[in-house]
Order: structure tokens, then C-alpha cells, then sequence
């Protein structure tokens, strides 16, 4: 069984618009949901085996915020430069590319890319998912690889503005 995490960075901040879009820090509410999140999913117990990241300024506060709460090493966070603002098709081959040893995995990236990608892999659907959601998809497989269109078995849809419920 293969588990995949997919999270879209946490909110970014737009008050420099001379600022390239890569180099777009963390607002202050990303900074506050980020936690928020890895507060969740530690809870949950949903803790990847590999973290692979845009190397987006707001993509990798991200995955190291995540990274501190589900307290996985900041060095072993993978920054893969075709995550940057990739479509589906791009970020499905990276799935297919992680590792088999890793049984759970994390990809922190962008839309419209991450949410295509997850109405893609499985029954769930949503137009959007929000900065800093997450959901979770099991495959029913020995090998990444396998993950293809509607294969990936639903598990959860969360994101800050729900978890402060």
C-alpha cells in the first residue's frame, strides 16, 4: 500500500509586486496555517516517509514547517525543480518516480497542478484546493508507478479554514 499527501503551499505574500513569483515568502497567515496543518496530520498520524517540495520560497517554508511538526528532518526534504508551477501530467511523473522503498510521500507544490493532479488520481473532486490543503489518497500497490487516472483511493480533504473548527 503506497499512501500520497498532496499539499499546496500555504498562503504567500503579494506586497512586494516586484518581487519574482519563486522568491514569494510566507504571509502571515500562511505562517500561522502551515503549523495548523502539521499539527493535523501529526494527530492523524499521517507522517511521509519522503517530503519532495517545489524549491518555491513559499513551497519550502512550507515543507519545513510541515517538516518540524511531523518532526522529519529538514535535510532530507527533496526539492524538485519540475514541481514549480507544473501541470498534471508533470507532477504525476513524479509520484511515479518516488522511491518504492518509501511507503508514504508528500509532494508540496501549486495549483492549478496539485488539484488537477488529485481530481485526477481518484473519485475526489474539488475545484480548488485552498492554500495549505491537503488530501490523502491510499494506492492499493507495491510500487509508485502504478498511480494512474482514478486508481488512488480517497482518504481525506482538510485545510486550515476547517481545522479551526
Amino acid at each position: 500500500m503506497k499512501h500520497l499527501y498532496l499539499l499546496r503551499h500555504a498562503k504567500s505574500n503579494w506586497d512586494n509586486p516586484k518581487l519574482d513569483d519563486f522568491d514569494r515568502p510566507l504571509n502571515t497567515k500562511g505562517k500561522k496555517d502551515a503549523p495548523r496543518v502539521g499539527k493535523f496530520l501529526k494527530k492523524q498520524e499521517l507522517i511521509p516517509d519522503v517530503i519532495i517540495s517545489s524549491p518555491a520560497k513559499r513551497a519550502i517554508e512550507t515543507a519545513e514547517i510541515i517538516a518540524k511538526s511531523v518532526k522529519y528532518p529538514f535535510s532530507k526534504i527533496i526539492q524538485d525543480n519540475n514541481i514549480y508551477n507544473a501541470q498534471m501530467k508533470t507532477l504525476l511523473k513524479t509520484v511515479r518516480s518516488i522511491n518504492d522503498k518509501n511507503e508514504k510521500a508528500m509532494l508540496i507544490g501549486h495549483n492549478p497542478g496539485i488539484t488537477d493532479l488529485a481530481n485526477c488520481l481518484s473519485s475526489f473532486q474539488v475545484e480548488n484546493i485552498p492554500a495549505c490543503g491537503i488530501v490523502c489518497l491510499d494506492f492499493d500497490a507495491d510500487s509508485w508507478k502504478s498511480a494512474g487516472k482514478d486508481n488512488g483511493i480517497f482518504i481525506l480533504f482538510n485545510f486550515p479554514e476547517k481545522l479551526k473548527k
